[in-house]
């Protein structure tokens, strides 16, 4: 098994920290401060909301809505998203280079030869068996992965 490297794990950490515990512990934590801080000695509030489940239901089904449609909105109408989505394109390197599966080992492999036997044809010159071995391996990898096939093996990590 491949050696993960430091930084594979810290995604990894960051990642899940993001997308599960500090999501649910800021909105827990948010719930009880703003009630049992702010809003529990005001005898207003305490006629509206006699208790923390109150507030918690109440604060919930108006948070909910409100936050998918902010959602909502970053992705699809504000610039934000997008610009996030540019600098993520510039940073990426497989933009500049060939990506590993199946873009290395079978789309740019099939264009290349497609390329040469093209050549060959304009010149008058002949395909040689090798050649067309070599496109019907292309073939048969193609085939593969129309059936769900994995081409490759993912390089410098273990899945």
């Amino acid at each position: 098994m491949e050696k993960i490297s430091f930084f594979r794990y810290l995604f990894y950490l960051r990642s899940a920290f993001q997308l599960y515990f500090a999501f649910i512990f800021t909105g827990v934590n948010t719930l009880v401060i703003t009630y049992y801080l702010a809003l529990e000695n005001v005898p207003m509030v305490k006629e509206i909301f006699p208790n923390f489940a109150s507030y918690a239901a109440v604060l919930v089904s108006i948070a909910i809505p409100t936050l998918v449609f902010v959602g909502y909105s970053h992705f699809k109408k504000m610039p934000g998203f997008k610009s996030q989505q540019e600098i993520t394109h510039e940073s990426n390197p497989y933009v500049y280079k060939l990506g590993p599966g199946h873009i290395k080992h079978v789309t740019m492999p099939h264009q290349l030869m497609i390329n040469k036997i093209l050549l060959k044809i304009a010149t008058n010159e002949k395909i040689t068996d090798e050649e067309i071995n070599q496109m019907k391996e292309l073939q048969e990898k193609m085939e593969y992965l129309l059936q769900g096939g994995y081409v490759g093996k993912p390089e410098g990590n273990s899945i």
